[in-house]
């Protein structure tokens, strides 16, 4: 639902062009991965200001494995050094940290580590930053189908996703100008808004996420209506 003001409150993100954005400036692809995570962390501080609620990052898919092992353990290290190094600053700054996807073939030690950061954060009300990590919309459906029992529709299917208590997006934004949605929150973005954006996302400035923004409060939400 968006705020009074016709704005969004429950913002999600495909952040996509980290390696694209490391190839054109002949660096390693993990540098690409670690200028993206700044700008997570950037982009978040604006969300807070600008009265997002809910805002939910695609880190790792479950079809990121395919990738080079070189790439995928360079992100599995970084996630591990950001989760270390991060939490007790967001968890100063209000922020609720919940990860969401699958937990087979996450190593232990980062799972207890993610298991970390939410318990750290938990209480925490001024923003939830959902991260989407080995994660995949269809999936998250199979895996809540498999525990359904076929009653109480919707609402009782939605509490079997893997974060029931997240808002279904407003809007989501992809950047580095692909026009896809890539299994991401295929359930939760069923009538969500889309804005497609040019930059890659290392390049994803407070100024795109706000023109991304004011694009959404122009439109008109029918769902389905007239």
């Amino acid at each position: 639902m968006s705020g009074p003001d016709g704005r969004a409150q429950y913002v999600a993100i495909i952040t996509d062009g980290n390696g694209r954005w490391a190839q054109s400036r002949d660096l390693p692809v993990a540098e690409g991965h670690k200028a993206g995570a700044d700008v997570v962390k950037a982009r978040l501080r604006d969300a807070v200001e600008l009265g997002v609620k809910e805002l939910t990052v695609y880190s790792f898919s479950t079809e990121n494995w395919s990738r080079s092992a070189e790439e995928v353990t360079a992100l599995m290290r970084m996630f591990s050094e950001r989760i270390i190094g991060e939490t007790p600053e967001l968890k100063a700054e209000g922020v609720r940290m919940r990860f969401i996807g699958r937990r087979d073939r996450v190593a232990g030690a980062l799972l207890e580590q993610m298991d970390w950061a939410e318990a750290e954060t938990a209480q925490n009300d001024t923003i939830t930053l959902f991260i989407a990590f080995n994660y995949g919309g269809r999936a998250e459906i199979l895996d809540a189908a498999a525990r359904f029992d076929g009653e109480g529709g919707e609402e009782a299917f939605r509490k079997l996703l893997y974060a029931p208590e997240m808002h279904d997006p407003d809007l989501v934004i992809r950047t580095s100008g692909e026009q896809r949605t890539s299994n991401f929150l295929l359930w939760q973005a069923a009538y969500s808004e889309w804005v497609f954006r040019d930059e890659l996302w290392p390049d994803f400035s407070r100024e795109a996420f706000e023109a991304s923004l004011n694009e959404y409060q122009e439109r008109t939400r029918r769902f389905g209506g007239r």
